[in-house]
């Protein structure tokens, strides 16, 4: 059963790593598709001015706190969860495990070039893990189709659809019926990452909940993106205080 923290109307799963990957493996055992999504701070507050984000959000089969500031938020309405899952650090943990516990993966999303980029990299990195297919991001309506018959034909077990947000969770969420996959993991910019297209903060930042500002020193233009999570931050404290009701 799932345990849930609910900040903002939004259902966050109470849940470590090491869980949520071992939850993974329990879809792919399974004879449905699940959807997972990821959401930090931004995300989160995207859900709290539309409902239908909220919702989208609300439908997936487990949602975890990537970020700083969902953890945080966490802790200021006094249930805090158990740790920080990162969409990026749940795939590479998907990626290790995998050489134990073999998995078939499908890369959906980037720039031309970028997931095969990236596949050769997991090759190198995680020789275990298995990459039977991928499609980069730039796609019109009338290729929904022919992507999805690629992912059904390729025999994958977990798709990891690199979208962005929103677009990423309502891709899964329109076509999650249609896809023969267990899992559908909505992970942003993680395709640029296992390609070394992007790299992460450094241990530091990422180990004191600023990775935040690493990406603001590295993307400036982030800035105006960035003040959500201040403006998450209030909201989840007026919350506490009793003066919102989510």
């Amino acid at each position: 059963m799932r345990k849930i923290v609910q900040i903002a109307g939004i259902n966050i799963d109470d849940i470590s790593m090491e869980q949520a990957v071992d939850r993974v493996y329990e879809f792919i055992g399974s004879d449905q598709n699940h959807s997972i999504f990821t959401p930090n701070a931004e995300i989160m507050m995207d859900g709290i001015t539309n409902k239908d984000i909220k919702a989208m959000l609300n439908g997936a089969d487990m949602l975890v706190a990537d970020g700083a500031g969902v953890v945080l938020a966490s802790k200021i309405i006094g249930k805090a969860v158990t740790e920080k899952v990162s969409g990026v650090d749940l795939v590479k943990n998907l990626l290790t495990a995998s050489s134990k516990r073999p998995i078939k993966f499908y890369l959906f999303g980037g720039k031309p070039g970028i997931p095969e980029k990236a596949n050769a990299n997991i090759i190198c990195d995680y020789p275990g893990a298995e990459v039977v297919g991928t499609r980069n991001g730039y796609f019109s309506k009338e290729d929904e189709t022919s992507i999805i018959d690629d992912i059904n034909n390729s025999g994958a077990e977990v798709l990891l659809v690199c979208l962005g947000a929103p677009k990423q969770e309502e891709w899964i969420t329109e076509n999650k019926d249609r896809l023969k996959v267990k899992a559908c993991i909505g992970v942003g910019g993680t395709m640029d990452i296992l390609a070394g297209n992007v790299k992460l903060a450094p241990d530091f930042f990422r180990n004191h909940g600023l990775e935040w500002l690493y990406r603001l020193y590295k993307e400036p233009k982030r800035f105006k993106r960035m003040l959500r999570l201040p403006k998450f931050i209030m909201y989840v404290f007026g919350i506490r205080l009793g003066l919102i009701k989510p």
